[in-house]
């Protein structure tokens, strides 16, 4: 009997989206799975889950994006990568290849009108069957939301950088 894939979407403000999925990731690599990881907005700064992931043997990572965007001065620049990025999504979500995959920050891509909703919705519609996808990002829209299986919101209590207190390598990075 074919595994039926899920449909998981990690949203909200707080702390953890990235790392939730990521998490399910390490968990299917440990049964063998193919993982995907396409990470949209993320720059190509040195993040430790990018250099463990070089070490692990049935997981793909891409990054499709130029950094977060704080300004709006090349956004039609940061707008060319994310819809590579979403090509590139397609490409892997059609080759029936993966077990998992993981489109780190997509959400955005609606929010700042990079790509209208509806594309992500018909990714996820065609989709084979037995593969899971995980969403990240804040804002997820109404949309996913209602095609998801399971919807997690991550919820900021209180945050070290609020208090002043900068990234720390191994745990924000």
């Amino acid at each position: 009997m074919t595994e039926h894939g899920r449909v998981i979407i990690n949203t909200g403000n707080g702390k953890g989206k990235t790392t939730a999925a990521l998490g399910t990731a390490f968990r299917a690599l440990g049964y063998g799975k193919k993982v995907c990881v396409i990470q949209f907005l993320k720059g190509q700064g040195e993040y430790g889950e990018r250099r463990m992931a070089e070490k692990l043997e049935n997981l793909d990572w891409f990054i499709c994006g130029k950094g977060y965007i704080f300004k709006k001065e090349n956004i039609e620049e940061d707008r060319q990568v994310a819809l590579e990025g979403f090509q590139l999504a397609r490409e892997k979500v059609a080759s029936d290849r993966y077990d998992l995959i993981i489109l780190d920050e997509i959400t955005y891509l609606p929010h700042y009108g990079f790509l209208d909703v509806e594309q992500i919705v018909e990714l996820i519609a065609n989709k084979p069957d037995r593969l899971s996808i995980i969403l990240t990002g804040r804002d997820a829209d109404p949309r996913l939301v209602e095609i998801a299986d399971t919807v997690s919101g991550m919820e900021s209590i209180k945050h070290a950088y609020e208090q002043g207190i900068k990234a720390q390598k191994g745990i924000e990075f």
